[in-house]
């Protein structure tokens, strides 16, 4: 039994959660899969997999050997590929995680400029609005836009995100325009639950100033609130990003933009910089030239 085969097997069988289910997307045999993971565990001299009746996680051997077999199946590529391009060009499939906000307004832009530029290179982007484990869910690359990274993760910060406080016409006629940012704790704010739910912190005057906000609305979903904000509901909060074209076209009107709001990192999570693959590696640096500003 090859080793290559293996390593797939073993790829898919953390990606997709069970041996199970990697052997029915391989077209083979739960059993034949099962004899795969063994024997790669034979090999290894260790345990890579935790199985319970509920779950599959990676023992820490099995987060070791994670990027191992991804850079042995990149190195597998299609013959076409190599005989294409440079040895070294980047190659293969990245899983890239992402909240959707930032997803939906941002990255999907730049990831298709990616791979215009690295035509080798396939992206599966998953959109989460929460914490993925990495190792756990078959992850090479998580985007997380935040200031409080766990001090564990290897992370690359990529830029930052200025946000903006925004309302539509339609609410500032029936409501009036706020004239001082602790105007908001009597307006009608919609929040994100993740992020400034009950809290929205400003800079005035050099100073930081606290402003304790609630709403009819409030949401999970960040991408929901730009649409909320757009129904004339309430005020919100938004990243530039997001809020940006709106403005221009008058659909929403920026509230304080002589106040600051706290910007945030936007971060790039990767499991580990040893035997990272060419892909991953040219992914955070045109992310990073992208993002920079």
């Amino acid at each position: 039994m090859d080793r290559l085969t293996a390593a797939k097997i073993f790829l898919e069988t953390v990606a997709r959660g069970s041996i199970s289910a990697a052997a029915a997307h391989l077209d083979m045999s739960r059993a034949m899969a099962t004899r795969y993971i063994a024997l790669m565990e034979e090999w290894a001299e260790v345990r890579l997999l935790h199985r319970t009746t509920r779950r599959l996680s990676l023992t820490a051997a099995g987060e070791q050997l994670l990027p191992i077999c991804k850079e042995l199946v990149a190195l597998s590529a299609d013959v076409k590929v190599l005989g294409s391009q440079p040895e070294s060009a980047p190659k293969g499939l990245l899983r890239v995680t992402a909240p959707s906000i930032f997803a939906e307004y941002c990255l999907t832009d730049v990831l298709m400029e990616f791979l215009q530029l690295y035509p080798a290179v396939a992206v599966d982007l998953q959109i989460a609005d929460r914490i993925t484990n990495l190792a756990e869910e078959g992850i090479d690359l998580a985007i997380r836009v935040t200031d409080n990274l766990d001090p564990g993760v290897i992370a690359k910060k990529l830029g930052q995100v200025e946000s903006f406080i925004c309302a539509s016409p339609a609410y500032i006629q029936r409501h009036g325009v706020p004239r001082d940012v602790r105007d908001l704790a009597a307006h009608n704010c919609l929040t994100y639950a993740y992020y400034g739910r009950s809290l929205w912190h400003f800079i005035v005057d050099g100073e930081n100033v606290t402003v304790p906000v609630t709403g009819s609305f409030s949401t999970n979903e960040a991408s929901i609130i730009v649409r909320a904000a757009l129904s004339g509901t309430g005020v919100a909060m938004l990243p530039h990003f997001a809020a940006e074209r709106a403005i221009k076209e008058g659909h929403l009107i920026r509230l304080f933009p002589e106040f600051r709001i706290k910007s945030i990192g936007i971060h790039a999570v990767y499991l580990s910089r040893q035997r990272m693959p060419n892909a991953l590696k040219a992914l955070i640096d045109f992310l990073s030239r992208r993002l920079a500003d």
